[in-house]
């Protein structure tokens, strides 16, 4: 009997989707129906393949009162947040107004003896592996440069979005992408390594956590495969004696709470100058006790189930270990009564914490947050860098020169003063130590997607 994928909703433990596991061979067949096809895709004009690929997002778009809801019975965000429309478009639209740009060839010389330039060439076929916390904001920050740029792209989505890659897919054929160009795969793990260490990729672009990014350099190790990992994280958020205080709590708690945790660049970790740590603690209690815990098919909810039973387990069990370490809770599990031991989570704050618990220096990925006092930056630089990790870290001050400075000294891949948990198009999307490697959006991202190729012409003997 051929093996399956099955989504198991969080929302009320069936299983909402279910998929056969294609043969490895199968899909073998598939990329390389793509690379033939993508040589002619590379061929089109550029503003030809950036107008199709406009569309592709238009008709995604048009398909937002299926995508919604389907999202929440996938992994539970609740329908009033709208999908991941906003962000979709804000990507999209960024890296098509860049495309001729970024794609454009680095002029050296043009003269009477030479002309001398060096071109963007696509890789062939790029492999988007998806993760299941923002399933379609993720894969757009490659699919849509990676085809911009002339490459085809196979999509592999996390079995708990088992239904994205396939709309995905389906939208942009609708809107006019050649059907070979832009395929959705159904693959296990063994089967995604398989495929990989065949070198059947150009470039290979995943994002989930540090041991899925392991396997995924072992599949690729001799084949010379591109790779961009975007892996876990511990975000830091820092509160400086000079920050504006309700500003502070609102996007910090926000950005520890939203997706109920499971945001790739979350906070999962505070640090508040002394003199701000009680009214800060204060604010952002009254801040989550006014979160609504339930279920996401419905408009008041605002904080929906984790998409797991398995990843609520990991966060019971970190807020357990804190507590038996001398940690305390600062929100009764109570005022949430959809905390059934399952999927629904209570929000949770904790204080008394320290580096040696694990909620503190282990990814969490849910509505749980550490808030430490701290009593100048430097203590604060320490405490931030003292990580596996290094995504985003978010400083909140009055002053933006001391936000830069500090900022130089916080290893991680973005500094965000006055914001988290965003990520803007414009500027590189990367990460250091276990995070992982490369770089999405912006013009790097173009460069990632592409290779140099150097042209060195001699019209005549000088």
């Amino acid at each position: 009997m051929p093996k399956t994928l099955q989504c198991i909703s969080p929302v009320d433990g069936s299983v909402y989707a279910e998929r056969p596991v294609m043969a490895v061979e199968e899909a073998a067949k598939l990329i390389e129906q793509a690379a033939r096809a993508q040589k002619a895709w590379a061929a089109r004009p550029l503003k030809e393949r950036v107008d199709l690929v406009r569309a592709g997002i238009a008709r995604l778009n048009a398909m937002k009162d299926e995508v919604v809801p389907e999202l929440a019975w996938q992994m539970g965000r609740p329908v009033r947040y709208g999908g991941e429309f906003g962000g979709v478009n804000e990507r999209a639209d960024y890296m098509a107004s860049i495309a001729q740009k970024a794609l454009s060839p680095i002029e050296i010389e043009d003269s009477q003896t030479h002309r001398r330039f060096i071109r963007r060439e696509p890789h062939g076929v790029v492999l988007v592996i998806a993760p299941w916390n923002y399933p379609y904001l993720t894969a757009i920050n490659t699919v849509v440069p990676a085809l911009i740029a002339g490459n085809a792209v196979a999509i592999k989505h996390a079995t708990q979005t088992l239904l994205v890659g396939e709309r995905m897919v389906r939208a942009f054929r609708e809107a006019g992408v050649p059907e070979d160009v832009f395929v959705n795969l159904f693959l296990d793990h063994a089967g995604t390594e398989a495929l990989i260490a065949a070198g059947l990729f150009g470039f290979v672009n995943f994002t989930g956590s540090v041991g899925g990014g392991k396997a995924i350099e072992r599949a690729a190790a001799g084949t010379f495969t591109g790779l961009g990992l975007e892996l876990g994280g511990k975000d830091p958020g820092y509160v400086m004696e000079d920050a504006d205080l309700d500003w502070a709590v609102d996007g910090l708690m926000d950005g520890a709470m939203f997706n109920a945790g499971q945001c790739c660049c979350g906070i999962e970790r505070i640090y508040v100058a002394e003199s701000l740590f009680e009214p800060f603690v204060e604010k952002a209690v009254a801040w989550v006790k006014g979160l609504k815990l339930g279920n996401p098919l419905e408009e008041e909810t605002t904080l929906g189930p984790m998409a797991s039973r398995r990843f609520a387990e990991t966060v019971r069990a970190q807020i357990s270990e804190a507590l038996a370490e001398g940690a305390r809770t600062l929100i009764d599990p109570k005022l949430f009564p959809e905390d059934d031991g399952g999927t629904y989570l209570a929000p949770q704050i904790l204080v008394d914490v320290n580096h040696r618990m694990r909620v503190m220096r282990e990814e969490s990925f849910g509505p749980v947050v550490g808030i430490m006092p701290v009593k100048d930056d430097a203590e604060a630089l320490a405490l931030m860098n003292d990580s596996p990790y290094g995504l985003t870290a978010s400083l909140w001050t009055a002053d933006p020169a001391r936000a830069e400075r500090l900022g130089a000294g916080i290893e991680t891949g973005t500094v965000f003063m006055n914001r988290a948990d965003y990520l803007d198009p414009a500027l590189c999307w990367t990460g250091c130590k276990a995070t992982g490697r490369g770089g999405a959006l912006s013009e790097i991202g173009y460069h990632n997607l592409t290779r140099p190729k150097s042209f060195y012409l001699r019209k005549r003997q000088a």
